[in-house]
């Protein structure tokens, strides 16, 4: 798969303040990527010197096999903070307006009203939009050239949980045309529902870098609890055990790798013995965020 962005180095200092330390990175074409860390941790910095706002202190990176120009820039869309719309404009004439500055051809505006589920709301002046719709809009704005690449800085900061689930599909339905979303956000669920892969920041060093479907993977704990006294003596006889605990009332038993819970309750049922909760659990992408922000190594 060809590399849209990739980024070597990257480093930038306020005064004694690193805000972004040494990063490198890979984003493939077709990547929904996500840049995930408390507030703090670099992302929008990082955003900021990728899009030419923020001046690098050292470091380099590249868009498309080529050093940043105001050529490349043209083929990326960005969402970095809340663009300057006219109130008193409609939401079609203030992308009419954005065309015009960006050279973009409008009759793409009808298409990227559509995408953002603005269609029915065109004609309305901006000032009665809500912040979900001038969210939407902005990233209609940011869509209006057409761009290969969609950058977006906490798309759903400030929404109610809706407008959250309505920027969510809209990600989605962009990602499925094939276009490359670079996503700076402090949710994990955010990352997890439409992140392909993701990277964690911790005080601008990267921590963590990989797809979203592997968090979890080689973790697998089951729960269970049967009516018998000896149940936990008899689950360390199980060999595929790696570790038991007890905790709400329920054995946490700890995987070895290559077994699953449908060996656990083969294993009881040999023994006479009927689970009454057998679940399967995998970690969290949180529990797998905070076990990586609390890891002293430099990355993991």
């Amino acid at each position: 798969m060809e590399t849209v962005l990739s980024i070597q180095k990257l480093t930038k200092n306020f005064g004694k303040l690193c805000a972004v330390n040494h990063l490198d990175l890979e984003v493939l074409r077709g990547q929904v990527f996500g840049l995930l860390g408390p507030n703090g941790s670099g992302k929008t910095t990082t955003l900021g010197m990728l899009m030419g706002v923020v001046n690098l202190t050292s470091g380099s990176f590249s868009w498309f096999g080529e050093t940043a120009t105001h050529h490349t820039r043209k083929k990326i869309g960005a969402v970095l903070e809340h663009p300057i719309f006219y109130p008193y404009l409609s939401g079609q004439k203030n992308l009419e307006l954005n065309a015009m500055i960006k050279g973009a051809d409008p009759k793409n505006i009808a298409k990227v009203l559509d995408t953002v589920e603005l269609t029915a709301r065109k004609d309305d002046k901006y000032r009665t939009y809500s912040l979900g719709m001038k969210q939407r809009l902005a990233i209609a704005s940011a869509l209006v050239s057409d761009p290969i690449i969609l950058i977006l800085d906490e798309p759903t900061n400030g929404l109610d949980p809706m407008g959250i689930a309505e920027i969510r599909e809209i990600i989605k339905k962009i990602a499925a045309e094939g276009k490359t979303i670079i996503l700076a956000s402090h949710l994990l669920d955010e990352v997890q529902k439409v992140c392909t892969h993701f990277a964690v920041l911790k005080r601008g060093t990267l921590m963590h870098v990989g797809p979203v479907d592997d968090v979890g993977k080689g973790e697998e704990i089951v729960e269970v609890h049967a009516y018998h006294d000896d149940l936990g003596v008899l689950l360390q006889e199980f060999v595929g055990s790696a570790s038991i605990k007890r905790e709400s009332g329920l054995y946490q038993v700890m995987m070895k790798d290559g077994f699953h819970s449908k060996d656990l309750n083969h294993f009881l049922f040999d023994k006479g013995i009927v689970a009454s909760h057998l679940a399967t659990r995998k970690k969290s992408l949180e529990k797998q965020f905070l076990e990586i922000l609390s890891d002293t190594s430099h990355k993991s």
